[in-house]
């Protein structure tokens, strides 16, 4: 008796931008590549070309959309585009610089004490829970487990929510901000219930 076949996801992060490299949070600002992040698109387009894939899907993010429609040129494929696969939603921290990001640590550790009806009722800076984003992101990788059950899908996402995955699957109890690189990647088997994370590229600081 054979088990369920199980849909393997190439999850990469997005090519550079100019706010990577100014160190300027992004959330959900539409910001572009950079000559370096297209370099970094096609690098990694190269890295995987070997790959069939039979389907592709980014974040509906430019930096991320760019990053897919560069991958997928080749290959001849359609991007899908989904809110599923967005960063954090960071409301008054978008576009504030990294030395922001102590005040919005201690902000998402606050929302991440209150009870659910208080968090219900919380709206301060109006920044996305880690509850909300890993619930999203867990929600496609299930919807494309099943609808591509045997296949390889290509995604393209970005580092906040890269970061996050590999701490819900136990890979690591802390990765900085920062330290998953543009242009890496993770491997993920996954059927639906059950999630096989079998290859990671691009964590750079341990």
């Amino acid at each position: 008796m054979t088990g369920p076949l199980l849909a393997t996801l190439y999850i990469v992060r997005h090519g550079e931008t100019d706010w990577n490299v100014k160190k300027i949070m992004q959330g959900h600002k539409g910001t572009e590549l950079n000559e370096k992040g297209k370099i970094q698109a096609q690098e990694i387009d190269a890295e995987l070309k070997d790959i069939h894939f039979d389907a592709i899907f980014s974040s509906d993010l430019l930096r991320a959309k760019q990053t897919a429609e560069i991958m997928a040129l080749e290959r001849q494929m359609a991007v899908k585009t989904t809110e599923l696969l967005r960063e954090r939603r960071l409301g008054k921290f978008e576009g504030q610089p990294y030395d922001s990001m102590n005040e919005l640590g201690v902000l998402l550790k606050k929302i991440k004490d209150l009870t659910p009806e208080e968090k219900s009722r919380f709206e301060e800076a109006d920044v996305e829970t880690s509850e909300e984003m890993i619930g999203r992101f867990i929600r496609f990788v299930r919807e494309i487990a099943v609808a591509y059950a045997g296949k390889n899908v290509l995604v393209v996402s970005h580092g906040g929510m890269i970061r996050l995955l590999l701490l819900h699957l136990g890979y690591s109890e802390y990765i900085t901000a920062g330290g998953f690189a543009n242009g890496g990647y993770l491997k993920l088997r996954s059927d639906g219930v059950d999630f096989f994370l079998d290859e990671v590229k691009g964590v750079v600081n341990g």
